[in-house]
């Protein structure tokens, strides 16, 4: 089985539990704080320009919103955390709702999403958003986002730091990524296919 990311529509927006998608489809499942460009991680991994934008309206930063790829597996798009603009209500509610999400939904989780700013050190949010991940048991994949805002003899050094904030193995998944120019999309789409059976 393979799938054709460019194939991908809005399904709905999630607020509440009881709105969360359990038909059995693979559930590849994205997370990132807010200013990490990850809407223009899901548009470039979907060749799409705007598709990541449909919850990204006011009133949807706390919701959780799944796109339909290929009629056969869901991408999840979490709200972005760590946005400093937002009430404490606001950030209370999405911590409610995370928990809720992972607590509930962690069995559905195919393959988990974190997106990284390769020019930063992870953040606290960062970290807790991967121990959220390894606890559902699901395979993380960590994407390093921003790839192009770096020399090529900052890379490395880039890399290492965010191996080791995370204490990654070598064997754990970590993907420079420009959602800019593209870089690494096939890499995640195969690392992504690789949890599915596809």
């Amino acid at each position: 089985m393979t799938l054709d990311f460019s194939k991908a529509e809005f399904i709905r927006s999630a607020g509440r539990a009881e709105d969360f998608l359990r038909d059995g489809l693979p559930q590849f499942v994205f997370a990132g704080r807010s200013n990490v460009g990850k809407s223009s991680v899901i548009n470039r991994l979907v060749n799409r320009k705007n598709l990541a934008y449909v919850g990204a309206s006011p009133g949807k930063t706390t919701q959780v919103n799944y796109f339909l790829i290929d009629r056969r597996a869901y991408l999840v798009d979490l709200p972005g955390y760590g946005y400093a603009k937002v009430s404490q209500a606001e950030r209370d509610r999405w911590a409610k709702l995370m928990e809720t999400y992972f607590q509930q939904e962690a069995g559905r989780i195919t393959a988990g999403v974190l997106i990284v700013d390769i020019r930063h050190k992870p953040t606290a949010n960062d970290l807790t958003m991967h121990g959220w991940f390894r606890q559902t048991g699901c395979p993380e994949i960590v994407v390093a986002n921003k790839l192009d805002k770096l020399k090529k003899s900052q890379i490395e050094p880039a890399f290492q730091l965010i191996r080791e904030t995370l204490e990654l193995a070598e064997a754990d998944i970590l993907i420079p990524f420009s959602a800019e120019k593209g870089t690494g999309r096939e890499d995640l789409i195969r690392a992504l296919l690789s949890h599915c059976g596809a």
